[in-house]
């Protein structure tokens, strides 16, 4: 690799930002550093990749609406238990801005990013399909919702019972404790995000249309598909109670085996027009 301008300030920017991150983590556990790493280099990948598969402004779009959304959602249910129910964070999560742990907001852009990516390669073998009509954009928004929640199937029991990163008030629900109140809010903000998303696209551009980001590679797409993948298979071997482990394998791997067929198609395509 050579050392281009390009590559010495992206380097001396991820140094940077590993150097701020050290700092605002110094004194706390190993094992919330690590959770605070882990999610912050999984919106870092999710961010790269969007700039190439959506293209940066599009990217930077969805960044400024998961965020405060994301984060709205989190603190209204930390404080009123609107959405999933009223519930506690602990400091195992990190840093807090409010009563939401930072690295939070920073997960529902990234979960959100994943899900529309899946969702258009399931449905339309293309892994972003652009401005779209009003009825289209809430479909797809709402298969990306499903996509998201179905990870939240093994990760939610998990946090509780194992991490213990927050204290639910209510823990009667017939989900391992989880009520349907939390699955219903994960649905409605994942919803909210990538639909909002979708409409401002639509709102700017003023047309509808279904290539993606001139710029995007097969390995950008991968980068989404690996994650979920990734999550699938700690969820798999790690779940906590056991049962979810194998639940995972079935929520999670149908809709990423349909996602990697889609792929597959969309370069078949790709090739095909870059060969006319």
């Amino acid at each position: 690799m050579m050392l281009t301008p390009t590559v010495l300030s992206r380097l001396a920017a991820a140094l940077g930002g590993a150097a701020l991150l050290a700092l605002l983590l110094r004194g706390w556990s190993a094992g919330t550093q690590l959770l605070v790493a882990s999610s912050v280099l999984m919106f870092l990948a999710c961010l790269a990749s969007a700039a190439r598969v959506l293209g940066p402004r599009p990217a930077l779009s969805l960044v400024l609406i998961a965020l405060p959304i994301g984060w709205f959602a989190e603190e209204m249910g930390a404080n009123y238990g609107w959405f999933f129910g009223s519930y506690d964070y602990t400091p195992v999560l990190g840093p807090q801005l409010g009563s939401v742990p930072v690295v939070i907001p920073l997960m529902w852009f990234a979960l959100s990013y994943i899900g529309y990516v899946m969702a258009n390669l399931i449905v339309w073998q293309v892994p972003a399909d652009g401005a779209t009509s009003i009825r289209r954009s809430i479909v797809m928004a709402l298969l990306a919702a499903l996509i998201v929640t179905a990870y939240d199937l093994g990760v939610d029991p998990y946090m509780v019972y194992k991490l213990k990163a927050w204290i639910m008030v209510k823990h009667d629900g017939w989900w391992f404790g989880e009520t349907l109140q939390g699955f219903a809010g994960w649905m409605l903000v994942a919803c909210s995000i990538v639909l909002v998303f979708r409409l401002l696209l639509r709102l700017l551009s003023g047309q509808t249309g279904t290539r993606p980001a001139p710029a995007t590679r097969t390995r950008d797409v991968l980068v989404p598909l690996g994650l979920y993948g990734a999550l699938m298979l700690f969820e798999a071997t790690q779940g906590v109670p056991v049962e979810t482990r194998t639940i995972a394998l079935f929520v999670m791997g149908m809709p990423l085996l349909c996602a990697l067929c889609g792929l597959y198609r969309w370069q078949l395509v790709t090739a095909v027009r870059g060969a006319a």
